[in-house]
């Protein structure tokens, strides 16, 4: 039982990173009806511009800060040059247009910052803190309560601003969103920018318990991928659900099973998913979009 404990308070801190960026994919796919795989890229992005932020002198929070807004930039950048000249694509090709943009990224990355492996320091002290005869990092809380007020900011911005809405409006009907007077170009912009900026504060969360490379973000998107689809592909807070069931069913499957099959057994529960309820957890078995 007590290591029961520790597993799902590992399980949750995992499940919040994943909540994050199924969140992203969530954001790109109600805005354009496609998978967006350069995700996980988008969280390599965050970190390693914050790690070298700080080498280069600026104070953690301003690292931080324009770490994210470099990433939204990508982003803005891969809607522009990327997809929107694509408009005219098949949904299909729109999606090896993202994974030709994650090789482009990750190959920009090792250029860049190499083939090490890095590291941040905690947000704040490391002394573990005991709940019961568990232990639980405070960067771990930091990650829980970040992705906690990151989810209610992007749930609120799109049930309380015009921007989120016409968003919304854009993911029902973009032609009927077209003839009301929204931007429907300009929506989708702003999808990608808050996707990759949702991406980086992953990162940021993550690299002070993990570590970063160049090539981290490829797993990190696949995982966050069968989050979205287990909570239900273009349902927000389903990308959310999805990502913590699935960080704590990896980490307890993995604790009492063996660590060496982590990743196997995320994707063997994507799998079942599938064959049982392919529109995930939250999912409608029949969506129209009218």
């Amino acid at each position: 039982m007590d290591q029961l404990l520790q597993f799902i308070i590992s399980g949750l801190t995992v499940g919040s990173i994943y909540a994050l960026v199924a969140l992203g994919f969530s954001i790109i796919y109600n805005a354009s009806d496609v998978v967006n795989f350069a995700q996980g890229e988008f969280v390599m992005i965050g970190a390693m511009s914050t790690i070298f932020m700080l080498k280069a002198g600026l104070s953690y929070p301003l690292a931080a800060f324009l770490a994210i807004a470099v990433t939204a930039c990508v982003g803005l950048a891969l809607d522009k040059f990327a997809i929107e000249p694509a408009k005219n694509a098949t949904v299909v090709s729109t999606i090896i247009i993202t994974i030709g943009a994650s090789i482009f990224l990750r190959g920009a990355a090792l250029l860049i910052w190499g083939k090490e492996i890095y590291g941040l320091p905690p947000f704040t002290s490391n002394d573990p803190i005991k709940i019961g005869s568990a232990t639980i990092l405070p960067q771990n809380l930091w990650v829980m309560l970040g992705t906690a007020v990151t989810v209610f900011a992007v749930k609120y911005f799109f049930d309380h601003t015009r921007m989120g809405k016409a968003i919304l409006a854009c993911s029902y009907n973009k032609k009927a969103a077209y003839l009301v007077g929204i931007n429907v170009k300009r929506m989708l912009l702003v999808s990608y920018g808050l996707s990759a900026a949702l991406g980086a504060a992953a990162g940021l969360l993550v690299t002070p318990i993990t570590f970063m490379s160049y090539n981290a973000g490829v797993m990190l998107g696949l995982k966050g991928f069968c989050a979205a689809i287990l909570g239900g592909m273009g349902n927000s807070m389903g990308a959310v659900l999805g990502g913590i069931l699935l960080g704590i069913v990896e980490t307890v499957g993995a604790g009492f099973i063996s660590s060496g099959y982590k990743d196997a057994i995320a994707f063997l529960v994507i799998m079942l998913v599938l064959f049982v309820k392919p529109s995930g957890i939250l999912g409608k078995g029949e969506t129209e979009r009218v």
